[in-house]
């Protein structure tokens, strides 16, 4: 199917993924994402895997492996910010073998460089009506412009607009799995270097983290939480939302707690996964979270992205007929996917601990294994289980269509 038109709704990860490999295949990619801009800043994310192959195929290796975060080690803390446990940044991490950490925008911005004139990039513009009932796609967009398409792609995230317009609302799919998660950047108050902190209290984790030629920090939340109702458009209600959950919390909570209401990123959603039993109908098709999030308690969803836009664009390449290549691209990934997905609900009962007697026992195990020699070793066994996630996919090497 050369040089057909495909639009990709969203320019994170899994678009700009797809969009460079769609244009080595001979595809003429066009990229609508609603930010008016590239996106910057987000949490620290891994490549591991399979997606270490994709980012070296691209070419991206070393520039990835240069802005890395270098995190050298990490602590648990107390509340007084007594240093419980620590660690090197690898084991604290769950990082072995060739897997690289960097600040998701930093990721995007490389991602974007090498893509941006291979695609047609439109940035402060959505989707909003989609009609398949001719020979392609007819896309309406926020601007009030129509155009048509042979293809359409969502990869707008776990919040998909594309999922919501091609296959139905978004409460028939996405999964809470009972957390919330707030992500910002803060003043590096501590003077942290390339080190982060962790704080456990019952049902509630914070922490704080430095990298790499960044002067500033960011702060992460993570807690427990039956459904909250809030607009996901309003920042404020999300702040404040953020304010009553970690109210009585010590250590640094209430300093990290007061750069919420300045910092220029902040981030505020529910840990959440999708599942659906198909990620096409017709001519469109999703790739990364809005298919099969994982949350980013699995830790893997930079990895499904990068895969997922990689073998969607091979199996395009490959097929005769839209159907084919998006059957071929589902079975292939699914049970990377799914497997991938089974990380979370178990590492997130790992990150946030319910009640002081379990937090007593963790913190005592932690502080005698950080003692112990052979504590790299223990702690590899928990590197290992990811690693076998992150490389359950073999991945073709796909001819370009040149």
């Amino acid at each position: 199917m050369p040089h057909e038109r495909v639009l990709i709704s969203g320019a994170g990860i899994a678009g700009i993924t797809l969009a460079h490999w769609l244009h080595h295949h001979g595809f003429s990619p066009t990229v609508v994402e609603r930010a008016p801009a590239p996106r910057a800043g987000g949490y620290k994310v891994d490549i591991r895997g399979a997606a270490l192959s994709v980012v070296e195929r691209m070419g991206l290796t070393d520039a990835i492996r240069a802005a890395c975060t270098d995190i050298q080690g990490g602590s648990v803390v107390t509340a007084s910010g007594k240093r419980v446990a620590s660690m090197d940044g690898d084991s604290f991490g769950g990082r072995e073998h060739e897997d690289s950490e960097l600040p998701r925008g930093e990721l995007g911005r490389l991602l974007y460089e090498a893509t941006e004139k291979k695609a047609d990039f439109r940035f402060g513009d959505s989707i909003t009506a989609l009609d398949q009932t001719g020979d392609d796609v007819e896309v309406t967009f926020a601007s009030g412009t129509t155009e048509r398409f042979d293809l359409v792609v969502g990869a707008d995230g776990l919040h998909s607009a594309t999922r919501a317009l091609a296959f139905g609302p978004e409460d028939q799919y996405v999964r809470d799995l009972g957390y919330y998660v707030s992500v910002y950047t803060v003043p590096n108050h501590l003077n942290l270097d390339r080190e982060e902190l962790t704080y456990v209290g019952p049902g509630r984790t914070a922490l704080m983290y430095s990298t790499a030629g960044d002067p500033n920090a960011r702060a992460m939340f993570l807690w427990s939480s039956p459904s909250l109702e809030y607009d996901r458009g309003d920042a404020n209600a999300q702040r404040e939302l953020l304010r009553s959950a970690y109210a009585d919390e010590g250590w640094e909570v209430p300093t990290l707690l007061e750069a919420a209401e300045t910092t220029p990123d902040f981030y505020f959603d529910t840990l959440s996964q999708v599942h659906m039993d198909h990620w096409f109908t017709g001519k469109v098709a999703l790739v990364g979270d809005a298919a099969h999030c994982a949350s980013a308690a699995s830790g893997q969803g930079t990895s499904l992205a990068l895969v997922g836009g990689y073998v969607l664009a091979g199996e395009l390449s490959r097929a005769k007929d839209p159907t084919a290549a998006f059957a071929a691209y589902e079975q292939r990934m699914r049970g990377f996917a799914e497997t991938n997905q089974a990380l979370g609900p178990a590492n997130i009962k790992r990150m946030v601990l319910r009640g002081k007697g379990q937090i007593r026992v963790a913190m005592t195990m932690l502080a005698l294994m950080s003692r112990m020699p052979g504590k790299e070793r223990m702690m590899a066994r928990v590197a290992a289980t990811i690693h076998k996630a992150a490389t359950a996919i073999d991945l073709p090497d796909y001819e370009a269509a040149d």
